[in-house]
């Protein structure tokens, strides 16, 4: 019989999991050429550093102006927009996170920092990242980011500067708000999607977020994920569950995603590729999230959402201490984050 997983575990294990699983798909991010992947890289299993040239780079054909110093986002790094065969993240180390889990880090320690989810804080905190040189060294900044800037550089309010969006990247930032508030399910709700509607809009990734809200939340609280998934497919009341994904379990990783799912980044696919993957490794996080690397594509957005589920399905200790350890920036705070989470109910502010 499997040992039953305490909440702090699962907590921990969620966040634990979204780090890892972005960290681990890094170098090979965005490869859709397979064999250029196992070519370059081999079979990832374990943390690498990325290397130029990155074959299936489209920062070549990537451009941002920023519309006055306020919405300079890309400092340092913007010489290499517009460059052939640049790696979107050639500057991190081996376990090194991307841009969107740095971000979650800011996040968390704004949690920490007031007690409780302030989402002006947290723009605060988000302006100040992106627009101070050196806080971070990625190459890559993501669409909704060049646009929320060029809003904000012309004047929009904070809150009316996100666009309508459809890349999995946009549910990642949610994941903190659901793990810190899985006690008080409405909160968790109310909070983690008013996160997302600040930089992400429209009716697809709504769909998203109300999908990984109806998983993520009971299996923090000690539900099978697969009996979770399961139930979700039954009831065929999201647009992002339609596929069958039952019937596919037998079929090869790589026929599933890539030739019935894409492997890119719009959540219509990648959300439904997320829920294969931890349909069929429930309990082997290890195995999913390298799975999930080797299949390319958006392997990052896809790997921090799918690390997330099996950590809160199966604890901290589901994860390699390697890779554990490995992390070059863990997620901050976390035992006073986690801890925090279990004082009981309080007034959160918006």
């Amino acid at each position: 019989m499997k040992a039953s997983v305490d909440f702090q575990s699962r907590q921990k294990g969620a966040i634990l999991g979204m780090f890892i699983g972005d960290a681990l798909a890094m170098p090979v991010h965005w490869y859709y050429d397979r064999r250029a992947l196992y070519r370059d890289y081999g079979r990832v299993t374990d943390y690498q550093a990325p290397r130029n040239p990155h074959p299936d780079s489209i920062l070549w054909r990537s451009a941002y102006e920023a519309a006055n110093p306020s919405a300079d986002i890309l400092h340092d790094q913007k010489k290499y927009w517009g460059r052939h065969g640049v790696h979107y993240h050639q500057f991190l180390k081996a376990g090194e996170n991307t841009l969107n889990l740095k971000l979650c880090a800011q996040l968390i320690d704004s949690i920490v920092e007031n007690g409780t989810y302030d989402s002006d804080a947290f723009l605060k905190r988000y302006i100040d990242f992106m627009t101070t040189p050196g806080r971070h060294r990625d190459t890559y900044v993501e669409e909704y980011h060049r646009h929320f800037f060029t809003n904000y550089a012309n004047g929009r309010p904070l809150r009316a500067c996100g666009i309508v969006e459809k890349h999995i990247s946009g549910i990642i930032g949610m994941i903190p708000l659901i793990v810190r508030y899985a006690d008080d399910p409405p909160t968790a709700k109310r909070l983690a999607l008013q996160h997302l509607r600040l930089t992400h809009l429209g009716g697809k990734m709504a769909a998203a977020g109300d999908l990984l809200l109806d998983i993520l939340l009971p299996v923090l609280k000690e539900a099978s994920l697969k009996d979770t998934i399961v139930d979700k497919i039954k009831s065929q009341d999201n647009p992002l569950m339609g596929f069958p994904f039952l019937r596919w379990l037998a079929d090869p990783d790589e026929t599933v995603i890539g030739s019935r799912l894409s492997s890119a980044c719009y959540v219509e696919d990648a959300l439904p590729s997320v829920i294969y993957l931890a349909l069929k490794y429930p309990h082997n996080a290890a195995g999913a999230l390298i799975a999930n690397t080797n299949l390319g594509g958006d392997n990052a957005g896809r790997g921090a959402v799918l690390g997330a589920l099996l950590g809160a399905a199966n604890g901290s200790q589901a994860f390699p201490k390697a890779w554990v350890d490995g992390l070059r920036h863990p997620p901050p705070n976390l035992e006073p984050f986690v801890s925090a989470a279990l004082d009981g109910r309080r007034s959160h502010a918006v």
